[in-house]
Formats: structure tokens, sequence, C-alpha cells
């Protein structure tokens, strides 16, 4: 990893109507590291992701990402920034009506002038990258299992070869070894690839399996970032209770 973070979020203020969500949030994310991103409910994890893609406008602050500003930006700087990260949102967040494939090739499609045939061959190329068997490509999202449509959106989500992806809730809903064969591929991706993860979880055992870091969201800002031997010493009850309470203590494999 680089000492030039790769995301850099400053004074952050973001309201919904008289509802402030974030207020002065600072977060910086280095090149290479799978970063988790945890708090409790009504914390804005899912609306920071969105806003540092620029799916949502903060009310105050800046946003910055591979050097760039995501905000203020004209259409076509944006268009080429976008072009540089991938997303999985919860759930996979595929298209009912089209299949593996045509999901995986939307990024292609919308941001290319490739032809069909290299289109197709990319596609199947991600998709295999992901674990998913070569049959899965003419499936529609209804006939694939959770575990699977968790990886169809994660080939979408490097089908432009990015350099960061972001990650919502990816383990959401699957049964325990689903899950740790998604952290796994994630980590493998990671490395092979030299990817930088933005990872929005809740899930304990993802957070000690694969984030380098942690950023705990709380009190309207980034309470704290570390590693989670360093979060696990801190004071702050909500920290606490998350790290080292029963469910985090069998995360970290103690008794």
């Amino acid at each position: 990893m680089t000492d030039v973070p790769i995301i850099r979020v400053r004074g952050l203020t973001t309201r919904f109507g008289d509802h402030v969500v974030h207020d002065g949030l600072d977060l910086e994310v280095a090149r290479g590291e799978i970063l988790g991103v945890v708090g409790g409910s009504g914390t804005g994890k899912s609306v920071l992701l969105r806003q540092i893609i620029g799916l949502l406008d903060p009310a105050a602050g800046r946003i910055e990402v591979l050097g760039q500003p995501v905000t203020g930006t004209t259409p076509q700087s944006f268009r080429k920034l976008r072009r540089r990260w991938g997303v999985m949102f919860q759930g996979g967040a595929l298209f009912s009506s089209l299949t593996v494939r045509e999901n995986v090739e939307i990024p292609l499609r919308e941001q290319t002038d490739l032809p069909q045939a290299l289109r197709e061959t990319l596609a199947a190329i991600k998709v295999r990258m992901v674990g998913l068997p070569q049959d899965a490509m003419g499936k529609h999202p209804a006939q694939l299992s959770g575990g699977m449509r968790k990886r169809a959106g994660f080939a979408r989500a490097i089908a432009l070869d990015p350099e960061i992806v972001f990650l919502d809730e990816p383990t959401a809903g699957l049964d325990p070894i689903g899950a740790a064969a998604l952290d796994t591929l994630i980590g493998q991706l990671r490395d092979a690839l030299g990817l930088t993860v933005f990872l929005v979880t809740h899930d304990l055992d993802t957070l000690h399996a694969i984030c380098d870091r942690v950023a705990v969201l709380a009190e309207r800002k980034v309470l704290a970032v570390g590693t989670i031997a360093e979060l696990r010493a801190l004071p702050h009850p909500w920290v606490h209770d998350y790290f080292s309470g029963p469910r985090g203590r069998a995360a970290a494999g103690e008794r």
C-alpha cells in the first residue's frame, strides 16, 4: 500500500431534511487495502458509499477518488472516473429479466464501444474468475442460489477491470459456509487484481477474515479507524460491545 489515499473524504455533511446523518466526517482509504465500514443502524454506512460513488450529493464537504473530485465535476470527467471503480450493491442487485452474461455485460455495453463478441468473451472471463460455472452464463437470477447471485454481482463489479470495488453488505443473507467462501474470493481477487476494496458490512467474520482496517461510524462521523486489535482497545461503549461482546469474541476465536 502507498501513503497516498485512493479515497479521501473531508468535512462531509449529510442531511435528509432536518435529519443530520454525517457532520464533518473525515475518512481516507489507502490503495490496495480492504477497508471494512461498520456502525449501528442509521449511521449512514450505505449512504456514505453512495456519496463516494456520486449517487448522492453531500450537503457539504469534499470527496476525492483517485485524486479527482467526485462532485462539482463535468459529466465527461465523472464518466471517465466512474469507469475506474465497480460496485456491488446489497443482494447483488442483478436485473431479473437479464441472464448472468447480460448482467455482467452491462458496464461493458454502457461504458465501452467494444463489439458484442468481445463483450461476451470478457463477461465469460469475469464469470469464471468469481467461481461460477460456465453454464451459469445463460441463467437468470431467479435460477441461482443466493451465493451465486452475489458472485454474479461481483463479476459485474469487476467487468471493467476497476481499481476500486465498492461492496455493500456482500455476505448478507448467506449461510456461514457461503459467506466464508465469498470472503475468500474477495481476498483472492484483491491480491490477484491489485484492487482496493471499500466494504460496508456488519459481518464480524468478514472483518476478521479479510479486512486490513475497519472504520467505525458513530456520532455522525468516523469515530475511529484501525485494525480490529486497535479498535478493541478503545473505551467507547459501542465499539467495545461490538468487537468484544459475545459475537465479537467468537469471531476472534475466543471463548
